[in-house]
């Protein structure tokens, strides 16, 4: 999936899944449950949070 597939996807703009990718953004809730659906994932696989993650 292209970066512009899932930014449509989700509703949301290319940049912004760069941003994403980077790191330089955090989705909010609801925009990371669409990126999560859009790849028909728990939302756990697809974003983790904290240090000790692999």
């Amino acid at each position: 999936m292209t970066q512009q597939q899932l930014a449509d996807k989700a509703g949301v703009t290319r940049q912004t899944i760069v941003a994403l990718e980077k790191g330089n953004y955090s989705p909010s809730l609801e925009l990371a449950f669409r990126i999560a659906h859009a790849f028909n994932l728990p939302l756990e696989e697809v974003f983790f949070y904290g240090a000790n993650s692999d």
